[in-house]
């Protein structure tokens, strides 16, 4: 299974995002056996969560129309945030992924959801934080909070992606937002947890 989907990729996604999916797989990997997630799970879903990433907007919004009652506005201007709920058809219908956690988290990757499962939180932090995005010191301090505390994690990769989208004036999802509320709150829940133990 493995070798046919990424077999597709080359196919269809340029050689930088495939090292970005490799990358992306191997941190879930990493991330699923650290907080104890499925391992094949996690695999499958970091593979696969960008197969639509080269889909154009107008295939995009196609796929989408078929599978969703209605596009939010966002989405409809902003068409490449629908590549996420593509990847999952994508998972679904070529490569026969049934399961809905998996198929969940590669829906979740890039605008994360409240309430998503952690395997759907390990996905999307790895996207974020996988190698070949880069080693800055800000990203580095990232990476060591994934290890220790999802939720935190989650929260600061969607503090990370809202800078970026407001420093280069782009639309937000308010998915976005709520995500980073709904994590920072579970973090805080965590960390009072931590504080009461004797």
């Amino acid at each position: 299974m493995r070798e046919r989907v990424i077999t597709w990729l080359k196919d269809n996604v340029s050689d930088h995002r495939l090292q970005h999916i490799l990358g992306v797989e191997q941190l879930c990997i990493e991330l699923a056996h650290c907080h104890q997630v499925d391992p094949q799970k996690a695999a499958q879903a970091g593979l696969m969560h960008d197969l639509a990433k080269f889909f154009p907007r107008a295939k995009l919004l196609e796929m989408a129309k078929k599978e969703m009652a209605e596009i939010d506005p966002v989405c409809a201007t902003n068409p490449h945030l629908l590549h996420a709920d593509a990847s999952a058809m994508v998972a679904r219908d070529t490569f026969n992924i049934q399961d809905e956690e998996i198929l969940n988290a590669i829906r979740n990757h890039t605008l994360g959801n409240p309430q998503m499962s952690d395997l759907s939180c390990i996905v999307f932090v790895a996207d974020a934080l996988e190698p070949n995005r880069g080693q800055t010191p800000e990203l580095e301090a990232m990476r060591q909070v994934s290890w220790q505390n999802l939720y935190k994690s989650v929260q600061q990769t969607s503090e990370y992606s809202l800078k970026y989208l407001i420093q280069t004036h782009r639309t937000i999802h308010p998915r976005a937002i709520l995500t980073r509320n709904w994590a920072l709150h579970l973090s805080k829940q965590q960390l009072s947890l931590v504080n009461k133990k004797p």
